[in-house]
């Protein structure tokens, strides 16, 4: 039986799940190679943890599902499903060291969400404003 990682990773209203299985050091996204993925931008803060420790998914398939949120929300919500699937699946100290001196997020969801609109405003602190005349 060959070894199967499952994870999560959040960011606002994005929610990635990724599936870590043997393989031959494949990233997808929505069944999208990462090569090809969304902006460069995007593509760059996916590709931090593979970057932070290089060699990291040679012989590891990642395929991970994405869905909600923006396109950056959605990004960010990647590279914490990744980097908490590596984690797990090396089962090293020295790699979530490493994650989380680079980058807390990496390992540890984001848990800032919209603050709710109000009433008698544009949002949620912002006022419509009064003349008196």
């Amino acid at each position: 039986m060959s070894k199967v990682v499952n994870t999560s990773g959040k960011r606002k209203t994005a929610i990635a799940r990724a599936t870590l299985r043997e393989g031959k050091g494949r990233v997808r996204i929505n069944s999208v190679p990462l090569e090809i993925y969304g902006t460069e931008l995007s593509r760059m803060k996916i590709s931090e943890p593979l970057l932070l420790v290089p060699g990291v998914l040679d012989e590891i398939d990642a395929t991970i599902d994405v869905y909600g949120g923006g396109y950056m929300g959605q990004a960010e919500a990647v590279r914490t499903a990744l980097s908490r699937g590596i984690v797990e699946w090396h089962n090293d100290p020295k790699i979530k060291d490493i994650f989380l001196e680079y980058d807390r997020t990496l390992v540890v969801n984001d848990s800032r969400q919209k603050e709710a609109k109000k009433p008698h405003g544009r949002g949620a602190r912002k006022k419509f404003q009064k003349s008196y005349r």
